[in-house]
């Protein structure tokens, strides 16, 4: 089979049509959801070609195939993550430039700050006193690099 385009997301689906259908999901990492063109697996063993003619990136729940009885569910697994919960705007203005001199890209939960683990980062965390946690965490969308020039 090969997906082209997503049928929709499951969070816009009524509780009564996802229940009366059987659910495959397919695992990927958060990196590979900005891959449109991917052969995945679902958790039965099915193979699945995916090749997207839109151009935006997967993100968990959308649904690859529905039929009367089936749907092929996106997921994502969990990454290591740091959780950054700056108290006030002084902190969170403070680690948002480290951040951005690192080009790491960051995504919000919440009042919560994400970041893919970096023990450097850590560290910067911990000089600046900024409450943060390490975190196996399920995020719904890729992390995207940004990239600009300092020219």
């Amino acid at each position: 089979m090969i997906v082209e385009q997503i049928v929709t997301n499951i969070e816009e689906m009524e509780k009564e049509e996802i229940i009366k259908r059987h659910i495959e999901k397919v695992y990927l990492e958060s990196a590979n959801l900005v891959k449109r063109i991917q052969r995945v697996k679902t958790d039965h063993g099915k193979e699945i070609g995916i090749r997207l003619k839109d151009h935006r990136d997967l993100i968990a729940g959308d649904v690859l195939f529905m039929d009367e009885k089936n749907l092929i569910v996106i997921d994502v697994v969990s990454d290591d993550l740091l959780v950054i919960s700056p108290r006030n705007l002084e902190e969170m203005g403070t680690i948002a430039h480290q951040l951005g001199n690192r080009h790491l890209p960051a995504q919000f939960e919440d009042a919560d700050m994400l970041v893919q683990y970096d023990y450097l980062v850590e560290e910067l965390l911990n000089e600046l006193h900024i409450p943060h946690k390490r975190e196996k965490r399920k995020v719904k969308q890729a992390f995207r690099h940004i990239g600009h020039s300092h020219g």
